[in-house]
Parts: structure tokens; sequence; C-alpha cells
């Protein structure tokens, strides 16, 4: 059987910081990559929305980026928010994107694990995700780092 933390990159080489102003361009070659492997496009007026929410200290989003030597080679978004189910906010776990050249290396785990620590400090009471039944590969990942519920997503855009 198969390793499920086959951790290649060492911890003391990747570093998992907040994105700050100066990422822009390294974050956005990640975040496009990252539409194109979900097939969408976004106009550039709502990438850069995104992107100043993420720098926003008055918005509850957050971003984080792995960092190899200067090489961005990993992103997530987190938002966290009140829920009904509990008094203290959840952590929403929105995106996550890895350079295809260190898929499998620990970067999306070392994300994941971050994003707990982040949320913990911040008292929410959980981290949740979606992601697309087909991602095999992402979904093997997941299955080790936290528990697939039963329920389902609907959705319809307005």
């Amino acid at each position: 059987m198969a390793n499920p933390n086959p951790m290649n990159i060492t911890n003391s080489s990747l570093k998992i910081m907040p994105l700050s102003a100066d990422d822009y361009e390294l974050w956005l070659s990640l975040w496009q990559s990252y539409l194109t492997f979900y097939e969408s496009s976004l106009p550039l007026e709502t990438t850069n929305a995104t992107w100043n929410n993420v720098l926003d200290s008055n918005v509850p989003i957050y971003g984080f980026g792995a960092w190899l030597d200067d090489a961005l080679v990993g992103i997530t978004h987190v938002v966290l928010h009140p829920n009904t189910w509990n008094s203290t906010e959840c952590c929403y776990l929105e995106d996550l994107y890895v350079h295809e050249s260190v898929r499998g290396k620990g970067v999306g785990r070392a994300l994941i694990e971050h994003v707990y620590e982040f949320a913990s400090k911040k008292n929410c009471n959980r981290v949740y995700w979606t992601t697309q039944e087909g991602n095999t590969a992402a979904r093997i990942l997941y299955d080790t780092l936290a528990t697939k519920t039963d329920m389902v997503q609907y959705r319809k855009n307005l």
C-alpha cells in the first residue's frame, strides 16, 4: 500500500505564509492555472476583487501561499463565516491549488494543515471544503485529513 503522506519536500524547505501585495503576479499565475484545472474562467475584475479581498483585513477572506525557495508552488483561500449550528465561526476552505510539478509531494497536505492551525487560532468550530467527485488524486489526500460527509450540494446561480 502506498504511503498516504509521501512528503518528498522537507518541512524545512516548504514555507506556508499569508499572501502579500508583492505576491500578485505569482498568485495570478497559479490562480489562472486553478481556474483552468476546473475548466473555468473569470473576468479580470472578479480576479482582482478576489485578490483585493484576500489582502483586505476588513474582509474575512484569507490567502496563504506555499513557497519552495522563491517559487510560489501552492495557494489556498479560506473564508470565515458565522453559522446557525455553533456559536463560533466556520472556516470554509474555498480554493486549494498546487502546481503540477510538486503534486503528491506534501504541499497540499501542508496547506490544509496550515488552514487547520489558522482556523483553530481563530476559534473556528470546523474547516470544511468541497471538491469535484472526479478529482480522485485530491480526494485520496482529503480522505486522510478529514471525514467525507454524506451531504449533497445544490446550487442555483443568481
